[in-house]
């Protein structure tokens, strides 16, 4: 119900606001969900089967990453109490970071508070308004809002097309002093990779340095390592960014680069600089994650190939990350699709605009290591007449 006219400004203009959303079908509200091992869920009092999260290795559950957790909070207490540059930098940190470049085999590493925090800290330390940022047109809000920031002139290309990245920079790179090259390097929202050889070979062409951000590639593909790994040496990539809150099933942002960049980052990127440090219970659960992954102490090939069985089933082509979209259009009928499942038994998000394109309103179904195939093929029977309806 909207205020009377003679309520104050603020609350009329935001009542304003989600009136519009609720008229588009757009009005998001936060529900209660108690995730459990193995994607078991429960929601409004109703066990689900969730094929809507990220922890794609089921880590935030796993035994020796949660003891590790409590046995940080044990040594080093709760919180950081500060920034990194001031008391917040705990042990753990170097630990984590070393990690983190063997991994993607840089110099070096920079923890970041999230993914977001990152990308609106990373880039505006690399470009400004002498500069061109060129980026594929279905990058992650965070890169939107990072190039945004740092004020340089942004041109976006269509979605994992090179030859359009080679245009814009053919026409726009000249006049500018530096560029940048973002690109996901695993599509959050439609679960295809970057073409980060093509993308590679441009960077190197123009002067320009490739940036991907490897939030869902990151313990899953390239044998964990994430998606530049999935290309070889076909693909050379100078600056990773990522998360620890998908695959890592923590939290947390970070950029591994050469050692310059690293430090450059420590000094210039106010989302590190301005914000308290992560938790030492993060930390060490993402080391010892990091360690599983590497170590071979979890399966990182299952959530491709349980996304793989499903798309079998529902005779798609393979998929090529543990995300399967099934595009829907409206939001309406993504919020249909959703409920129908969710009588079923499963639990997939209706991903609707601004996070996905207008008229692309879609089921994003995410698969993980934990996921029995007998439950996929009945998430595949279930949606088989959703499938013939849309």
């Amino acid at each position: 119900m909207s205020p009377p006219p003679s309520a104050p400004s603020l609350e009329r203009y935001a009542a304003a606001k989600l009136d519009a959303l609720s008229a588009r079908t757009l009005r998001r509200r936060i529900a209660e969900t108690h995730r459990m091992a193995g994607h078991r869920t429960v929601r409004d009092g109703r066990d689900l089967i969730s094929f809507s999260c990220n922890d794609y290795l089921g880590l935030s559950h796993h035994p020796e990453v949660c003891r590790a957790a409590a046995d940080a909070i044990e040594t080093y207490g709760a919180g950081a109490g500060a920034s990194r540059l001031i008391t917040g930098s705990h042990p753990l940190y170097a630990e984590l970071e070393a990690r983190l470049a063997a991994i993607k085999g840089t110099e070096a590493a920079c923890v970041f508070g999230s993914g977001y925090l990152a990308n609106v800290g990373i880039i505006p330390s690399l470009a400004g308004e002498d500069d061109l940022i060129v980026m594929d047109e279905l990058a992650h809000a965070c890169m939107h809002a990072g190039a945004r920031l740092s004020g340089a002139a942004l041109a976006t290309f269509r979605h994992n097309d090179p030859e359009d990245c080679r245009r814009l920079l053919a026409e726009r790179r000249a006049g500018c002093r530096h560029c940048v090259v973002l690109t996901e390097g695993v599509f959050s929202m439609d679960g295809d990779l970057a073409p980060l050889p093509a993308l590679s070979d441009l960077a190197a062409e123009f002067d320009a340095w490739l940036m991907t951000d490897d939030a869902h590639g990151l313990g899953v593909v390239g044998g964990g390592r994430g998606s530049a790994a999935h290309w070889g040496d076909r693909a050379q990539v100078p600056l990773h960014m990522g998360t620890l809150s998908k695959a890592v099933g923590a939290y947390g942002g970070y950029l591994c680069a050469s050692a310059a960049v690293i430090d450059l980052m420590r000094n210039r990127a106010r989302s590190l600089i301005y914000s308290t440090a992560l938790p030492p219970a993060v930390v060490a659960s993402a080391i010892a994650a990091l360690d599983l992954i590497t170590n071979g102490g979890v399966p990182v090939e299952a959530p491709v190939a349980k996304a793989r069985l499903f798309t079998s089933l529902m005779g798609r082509p393979p998929a090529e990350s543990p995300i399967v979209p099934f595009v829907l259009g409206e939001a309406e009928a993504a919020l249909g699709a959703s409920r129908s499942l969710e009588d079923a038994g499963f639990l997939v998000g209706a991903i609707r605009p601004p996070t996905v394109p207008e008229g692309t309103s879609r089921l994003r179904f995410a698969f993980s290591a934990a996921h029995e195939d007998a439950d996929i093929e009945r998430l595949a029977a279930h949606l088989g007449p959703i499938a013939s309806a849309a």
